[in-house]
């Protein structure tokens, strides 16, 4: 994808139906080839996590939970990235950003912006007031400076894991106390 083929603008953000769990679950597993190398299991990464991420991304979009929303970003009918958020997740941090990736072709394009923000939007509707979180790898020194760039604080350090496959990995709960705060510029 050449990534100034097509402009942000043509960036669409939509709710994931059952039809996107096939496009998601590669996005998800060639996300986690890529960076998660180190942390889970070689044999995992570069076996079954296919075919555990369509199984993952199957059941979830067939039986929706209220209580959670999956978030599509489509660039020419392709979908290029996705986060999944987990309402009510924690008493103090609130929701729960469980996954945000974005297709390697299109990062820089602010896909993952437009997906926080997507995020951010579905906390502010349903829950006024609610913070978000998410768990970040150590490891992954991109996806850290995006989310401190776009406000966030570390809430803690933690040992993430077991991943599928077997592997723990250093992680840091990174917060922001209200989600409207994401809906902002940022300084």
């Amino acid at each position: 994808m050449d990534r100034k083929a097509q402009p942000l603008d043509a960036v669409a953000f939509r709710r994931a139906t059952g039809a996107d769990a096939a496009a998601i679950a590669v996005l998800h597993a060639e996300s986690w080839r890529r960076t998660y190398r180190g942390a889970y299991a070689d044999s995992y990464l570069d076996g079954p996590v296919f075919e555990d991420r369509a199984t993952v991304w199957q059941e979830r979009l067939a039986r929706p939970s209220p209580h959670e929303v999956t978030i599509v970003a489509e660039l020419g009918g392709t979908v290029v990235g996705f986060v999944h958020v987990i309402l009510d997740r924690h008493p103090q941090l609130g929701a729960y950003v469980e996954n945000l990736h974005v297709l390697d072709a299109a990062r820089g394009r602010g896909v993952g912006t437009g997906l926080l923000d997507a995020a951010a939007r579905i906390v502010v509707e349903h829950r006024p007031g609610s913070g978000v979180h998410l768990r970040v790898l150590e490891q992954n020194t991109a996806a850290r400076g995006f989310y401190v760039r776009r406000g966030a604080k570390v809430a803690e350090h933690v040992v993430a894991g077991p991943f599928p496959g077997g592997g723990t990995a250093p992680a840091l709960v990174v917060a922001w106390p209200d989600a409207a705060a994401l809906l902002q510029e940022p300084d």
